[in-house]
Order: C-alpha cells, then sequence, then structure tokens
C-alpha cells in the first residue's frame, strides 16, 4: 500500500516514518499537496542504484584506457536512436 504523508510530517512524525520505511515501504511526501520527495530505506535505495553505480565505475575505467571521446549531442543522439529502435543501450 502507497503511503502519503505531508512533508511536516517528517519533522513531527518522524518516528512513525521510519518504522514505515523500515519495513521497506518507501513513503511519499507531499508539500501544499503536490509531492515534493520520497524517504527511502538504506536497502531499497542501494538496490535502486548499485548496479548504475557499478555501470559507471565501468564506463570510467573503459574511458580511461580509450582515448575516443563523444560530444554531448553524439551521445544523446545514439540514446534517443536506440531507444527508438528498442535496443539495449
Amino acid at each position: 500500500m502507497i503511503t502519503i504523508r505531508p512533508v511536516s510530517d517528517l519533522r513531527n512524525k518522524f518516528t512513525e516514518i521510519e518504522d514505515t520505511v523500515k519495513k521497506g515501504e518507501p513513503v511519499y511526501l507531499t508539500k501544499n499537496g503536490y509531492g515534493s520527495m520520497v524517504v527511502l530505506s538504506l536497502e531499497q535505495y542501494a538496490a535502486l542504484t548499485d548496479e548504475i553505480e557499478l555501470k559507471l565505475d565501468e564506463a570510467d575505467k573503459a574511458a580511461a584506457v580509450d582515448s575516443t571521446r563523444y560530444t554531448e549531442d553524439e551521445v544523446f543522439n545514439r540514446v534517443r536512436e536506440r531507444i527508438h529502435e528498442g535496443k539495449a543501450l
């Protein structure tokens, strides 16, 4: 079930939000009725970002041994083409 709370609850009811997050459920916070942020446990955050960080590390290592460099336009055009073709990046 989605938990949506006002951002003021982060200050006023931190323990309740912490308990929800520790159960593995994200908490969506709103400000003036609009989405403001999401609170996640470290485990949830790591699950979302670990693979990306590994890929970025691999890219850094590959760039260190290859002198080929691409412009921003070249990179984003290539990504757009692959997305439109339905191919893996």
